[in-house]
């Protein structure tokens, strides 16, 4: 089966050495994701919400590459530096997936890699035939 592999920008991808996406067949499991610009800077400050619909962009151009939509994912992960503000990242999970209602899970971590990031979401996708 053909792998293809979707890389961004981001500064990490390369030291860790990971793809933002990786496609096999008619699934595409995309990484733990945070709202990075195209020049690699947080996107919405302390605000989680801000932060959180960030990701779900990058997550939708990434998808958009691989041949996929939002409407073709399955599952998320959300991990949060602060689980007393699920309803802001409910919030633009919901925006994002109303009408795809994915499987999810959100827990709270103690941080992530740069002290700026509030919020990483994985998504895994599944191309209807």
């Amino acid at each position: 089966m053909k792998r293809e592999t979707f890389s961004t920008a981001s500064k990490w991808e390369p030291i860790v050495g990971y793809s933002r996406a990786v496609r096999v067949g008619n699934q595409i499991f995309v990484t733990g994701t945070t709202a990075t610009d195209e020049s690699g800077n947080i996107v919405g400050g302390s605000d989680m919400y801000l932060q959180s619909k960030q990701v779900l962009s990058n997550i939708e151009r990434v998808l958009k590459r691989a041949g996929a939509t939002m409407k073709d994912v399955v599952r998320t992960r959300i991990f949060v530096t602060d689980i007393t503000q699920w309803e802001q990242v409910g919030k633009a999970h919901h925006e994002f997936f109303k009408n795809v209602l994915p499987a999810t899970t959100m827990v709270e971590i103690s941080k992530l890699i740069a002290p700026e990031m509030l919020v990483e979401i994985e998504a895994d996708a599944i191309i209807s035939d």
